[in-house]
């Protein structure tokens, strides 16, 4: 069966043509901010602010690549996907270095934030989680699953009140760097670094383990995009879906012929006829994406990371922005 990757030549050429024009227009625009001065004083930077500027170009042409499709559903086949092959093309547009650059649809991850609602557990994302710490790759216990789901839930909802193995402020109050939970949503995602259970580990995995927080999100609307979520989150979506079935789903969805426009398109997969997924769960649209581009000269690189929001087919909005 033929899957729609950017394997060819052609395919690739393509795409590389569209990434130099929407980093020249975002170099102009850039450009355009800046006084003579400054452009000419640039010719001096140093390898610091350099990077800046390659690590942003590549930043800026991946948010460009998210306007090419203007379809109502998102999916893998989509240009946007490809972001990180392409980018490899990038040392042909600077004289030193290079840019490598990836796009995460965010709505393929687990929304954090929609644990809760009020002070109760959202019983249908609080069972996504579960599924998804209790998969072999994470080799994590029961009772250490379930600490680290009630402490997730104790930082955000608003009481005082401890849940099962979770934890509140009077945990917290007394590390040997004290702090208090926070009893509200997370703002970013590297604050789960400071929740009870979860160490840097887990985090951001080991040569043998995968990182968690690949697979979870604070900025999304809180459903999971079936188009696009990795396999092991299609695998949380219910016990029903095991390996190979995620396997299937995956290989039907890269496939160019099949239809991905409707939330019911994964029961045409072999396998998959009896299963049921929640529908207030899932879609096939996405709006919020992580951009992560890294500029490197040499051994010297610099990171900048920023999620995005997908207002309509022809503009995307910068929501946070942190440079590394």
């Amino acid at each position: 069966m033929m899957k729609n990757k950017i394997s060819n030549n052609k395919g690739i050429a393509l795409i590389t043509v569209i990434l130099i024009i929407v980093i020249l227009v975002a170099v102009v625009i850039e450009l355009n901010r800046s006084s003579r001065a400054d452009i000419y004083d640039a010719a001096n930077l140093s390898d610091g602010i350099k990077l800046t500027y390659i690590a942003k170009s590549g930043f800026y042409g991946a948010a460009a690549l998210l306007t090419n499709s203007t379809s109502n559903h998102t999916t893998l086949r989509d240009d946007w996907a490809n972001m990180e092959t392409v980018s490899l093309k990038s040392n042909t547009l600077f004289p030193e270095g290079y840019f490598i650059a990836r796009i995460e649809d965010e709505a393929g991850k687990i929304p954090l934030n929609k644990l809760v609602n009020g002070e109760e557990y959202n019983a249908d994302v609080r069972a996504m989680l579960g599924r998804l710490l209790a998969q072999p790759e994470f080799a994590l216990e029961a009772r250490k699953i379930d600490e680290i789901i009630d402490s997730i839930k104790d930082w955000i909802d608003g009481d005082d009140n401890t849940t099962g193995f979770g934890a509140e402020s009077g945990y917290y109050e007394s590390l040997d760097l004290p702090y208090k939970a926070k009893n509200a949503p997370f703002d970013c995602i590297e604050e789960l670094l400071m929740v009870k259970g979860i160490t840097k580990e887990i985090f951001y995995g080991t040569k043998d383990r995968p990182s968690l927080a690949r697979y979870v999100t604070t900025d999304s609307e809180g459903l999971i995009n079936i188009n696009t979520a990795p396999k092991i989150i299609l695998r949380s979506l219910s016990d029903e879906i095991s390996a190979d079935l995620a396997d299937r789903i995956d290989e039907y969805r890269t496939e160019e012929s099949s239809d991905l426009s409707g939330n019911q398109w994964y029961k045409q997969v072999p396998g998959m006829e009896t299963i049921t997924i929640n529908q207030d769960l899932i879609t096939v649209k996405s709006n919020y994406f992580k951009i992560i581009s890294t500029g490197k000269i040499n051994d010297m690189s610099k990171t900048i990371t920023g999620i995005v929001l997908k207002q309509d087919p022809n503009q995307v909005k910068i929501i946070k922005w942190r440079q590394d």
